[in-house]
């Protein structure tokens, strides 16, 4: 079962409405059990003032009645009659039968439950009941409280008066207990609405009751509650299913004769124990807080409700915008994006997507263009032949057609003399040219690349395919003439027929180029392909595959040339070179695999695996106490490897060498084809401590142009002029030239070709830092290196004359 979106916490929708509702319920909840808190309190500090306002007014109850009471005894004291009774001062039977009759009448009138008479010396004389000497300290003990002083007297507590009888003369006193009624119960109930009862306690026993207004029903709840208490403050009891406010409030008693302190634990306690219902004061609080509960509830409603419809239009318009998203991925770039809220931060979102579709549109559209079209030229790109080229093999398995791949004779010249934006021109002006012939049959024209263009010839034969290149060699006899320079054009066409040469893209394509090129060698113009064509080719795709398990398999072995400091007579340095040792073939010689591994890309392996054997080397160097050099060099396509510095580094870094270890050679034809990009991998080289040498020094055509912008530390002279300058006098000077210009701009030189000990002496005279050739040593196997270079000593050059050649150079 799906459940709604604003119940589904996964969902945006849900996940608002969840956040809203807690936050509400959690401040609600919060409220609720603080206005809980508040008004259980309050009606507590409440119902404690009113107890212990009760507890005051029942003390002033209890003064008030033994205010009565004294009056009522001072209405005795003061009756004619018993004074003239007590007038005789001998009290015989008679008169204290009198007497006792008087006071039982009296106390019987006032309702004392204890009269007594007491002399002068504070004898009691007679009384109506027991217990009465307990009252005789009285008269001689002033009160400790405002409170009249209360007895234990026969199990009750009695309320005590004392009133001395004179005529005029102080004759005795009369003494009366009242016992504790519920009438200040009453009272205090009908003026404060605070039940009450007077409660007594002897030692640890439980407090029990003496005076209340209780029922029979709730009379044992209540004793039960009450029993417990301590005098103090207010304390919560739970009785018949209520919770009430009880506060013991302790009454004096007089103890007659004083054994103790009133706090004697063995001693009869007496007390007062009030009680307010705790649920009636706060009954109205709890009407508040349910109709509080009952707001909190619409107020949750209402709050679901609100957040729902918020969630709402929070998640509808981003459910459209993933449904925008999910197109977008689908492909779909042309239907807009809209607005469709008025919340800003959505509708910023909603731009935002409309904004990168568009831009994805525009991109897409450039990425489709520069993926079939040719951006120099405007014509279709290879990959836009190849599809068209596919679509027409499929769609009609008879049809047959032919395919003419052009080369431009000489561009590179015009590219080097003339610059490149000027070859630029030059191939748009060939693209139009072509497109302005009427070729029969012809369907596309495409620039392949570089200065190759292929044109498709639909429902052509051979005859038709070689008239159609003869139109264009034609046509390319009329030169092409660009601001004030004249080209003259040519090409060479080669020819390939489907379905008789093939009726895969790929194979037609390639056939079409060994024809091409063909043609170029033969300057013939155009050449159909034919198979005697594929030799070479087969023959470099079986080499391409035995390099590659040439690395795997380890059939590649790392020379070294020895390079001296001419100065000091030392070999500090080698150069690195590559040797094949191939299963069946024996030594492959360099010249055989390298130009080819360049030309494939291949050669980015073959500078791999070179600089990890260098780094080998230089460390088994190292290890053995002979500090070594090594040069290896760097291809054009290694150059415009952005990742050749890391590579580098971890592979030094894997054998625990140094950059210092290794001098990066680059030729100067390396550097000019991509200049921006070289520039930017030598300097991070440089930086990274590895010295930079360039190679075949003299032999490029921009080397001065470059040589103050590249980061190097050595220039290494080209061995035709050193192998040269013993016999040419201009050859000699171009190496004294080179030798200065390296010197002033801070390099230090190397010069290759070193044949002869004549060199050796000769380019030590001119000042050159180091050499390299067969007079000092021939290429040999890194293993062997090691030993070679134990035993190496310089030979004597004493009997060398140079005076011949320095003549010459003056």
């Amino acid at each position: 079962m799906t459940l709604p979106a604003f119940l589904n916490p996964r969902r945006i929708e849900g996940r608002i409405v969840a956040l809203f509702l807690a936050l509400l319920l959690i401040v609600q909840l919060a409220s609720f059990a603080f206005i809980r808190q508040s008004i259980e309190a309050n009606a507590e500090a409440a119902i404690d003032a009113k107890l212990a306002t009760a507890g005051r007014m029942l003390q002033r109850l209890l003064v008030q009645q033994a205010t009565r009471e004294q009056a009522a005894a001072e209405l005795l004291a003061a009756d004619y009659g018993f004074r003239q009774t007590l007038a005789k001062g001998q009290y015989e039977q008679v008169d204290i039968d009198t007497i006792n009759s008087s006071l039982a009448n009296s106390g019987e009138r006032v309702g004392a439950a204890l009269v007594a008479y007491a002399d002068l010396d504070h004898r009691l004389v007679t009384a109506t009941h027991s217990g009465a000497e307990q009252m005789l300290p009285l008269l001689t003990r002033k009160p400790d409280s405002e409170l009249p002083p209360m007895l234990m007297i026969d199990g009750q507590v009695q309320q005590a008066v004392t009133v001395p009888v004179k005529a005029p003369v102080l004759m005795g006193h009369v003494l009366m207990g009242f016992s504790i009624d519920d009438v200040p119960l009453q009272d205090l109930k009908r003026l404060i609405n605070v039940d009450a009862m007077f409660v007594t306690r002897l030692g640890s026993q439980g407090w029990q009751e003496r005076v209340s207004l209780l029922e029979d029903g709730e009379r044992a709840a209540v004793t039960a509650g009450v029993a417990s208490l301590e005098a103090g403050p207010s304390a919560r009891r739970t009785w018949g299913g209520q919770q009430w406010r009880a506060r013991l409030l302790e009454l004096p008693l007089q103890e007659a004769p004083p054994t103790g302190s009133v706090n004697n634990k063995d001693s009869p306690r007496f007390a007062a124990a009030m009680w307010a219902s705790f649920d009636e004061e706060v009954a109205p609080y709890r009407q508040l807080q349910l109709m509080l509960l009952g707001l909190t509830l619409a107020g949750v409603a209402v709050f679901a409700l609100g957040s729902v419809f918020t969630a709402r239009r929070i998640s509808e318009p981003i459910e459209q915008l993933a449904r925008s998203a999910e197109r977008l991925g689908r492909g779909d770039y042309e239907t807009p994006i809209a607005a469709s809220t008025s919340l800003g931060e959505v509708s910023e979102l909603a731009r935002a997507f409309e904004t990168m579709r568009q831009d994805i549109r525009a991109r897409e559209e450039q990425v489709r263009r520069l993926a079939f079209w040719d951006p120099l030229t405007g014509l279709p790109n290879r990959e836009q032949f190849s599809q068209h080229l596919a679509e027409r093999l499929a769609g009609d398995q008879h049809c047959s057609g032919a395919v003419l791949m052009l080369d431009l004779d000489r561009f590179k010249h015009v590219n080097d003399v003339l610059g490149h934006a000027f070859g630029d021109r030059l191939l748009c002006g060939v693209a139009e040219r072509l497109q302005r012939l009427q070729i029969q049959g012809a369907t596309q024209l495409a620039r392949l690349g570089g200065d190759e263009f292929v044109l498709l010839l639909d429902g052509t034969d051979e005859s038709a395919a070689q008239q159609a290149a003869a139109q264009i060699l034609a046509d390319f006899e009329a030169p092409v003439h660009i601001d004030d320079q004249t080209i003259d054009l040519g090409a060479g066409i080669g020819i390939a027929l489907f379905p008789a040469h093939g009726r895969e893209v790929s194979s037609l394509l390639a056939r079409a180029e060994l024809a091409m090129y063909a043609a170029k060698r033969r300057q013939s113009g155009s050449t159909v392909y034919h198979s005697a064509l594929d030799a070479g080719s087969q023959e470099s795709l079986s080499l391409l595959g035995e390099l590659r398990r040439a690395i795997e398999g380890g059939e590649l072995r790392l020379y070294l040339q020895p390079k001296v400091d001419l100065r000091r007579n030392q070999v500090l340095a080698a150069e690195a070179l590559v040797r094949w040792q191939h299963p069946t073939r024996g030594l492959v010689p360099p010249m055989q695999f390298i130009p080819f591994a360049e030309q494939t890309g291949f050669i980015r392996a073959l500078t791999a695996w070179v600089i990890e054997a260098s780094a080998q080397a230089a460390h088994a160097a190292e290890q053995q106490g002979l500090p070594l050099k090594i040069s290896v060099n760097l291809s054009t396509r290694d150059l415009l490897d952005q990742d050749l510095p890391a590579k580098v580094a971890a592979q030094i870094r894997r054998h625990g060498v140094g950059p210092q270890a290794l001098c990066l050679e680059i030729t100067e034809s390396a550097i000019m084809d991509d200049p921006q990009r070289a520039l930017q991998t030598l300097e991070t080289l440089s930086s990274m401590g590895f010295k930079l040498s360039i190679d075949d020094f003299g032999t490029g055509y921009s080397s001065l142009a470059y040589l103050k912008r590249l980061p190097v530390d050595e220039l290494k002279i080209d061995g035709s002029f050193v192998m040269a300058m013993e016999r040419d006098a201009d050859d000699a000077k171009i190496v004294r030239s080179t030798i200065e210009l390296a010197h002033n701009l801070g390099l230090s030189v190397v010069a290759e070709g070193v044949e002869t000990g004549k060199a050796w002496k000769l380019l030590a005279a001119l000042g050159c830092d180091e050499g390299q050739g067969y007079f000092i040593g021939r290429p040999m196997p890194a293993e062997q290196f090691m030993d070679w270079l134990r035993a190496w000593q310089a030979p004597d050059l004493s009997e060398e004359s140079i005076e011949t050649v320095f003549a010459g150079l003056r």
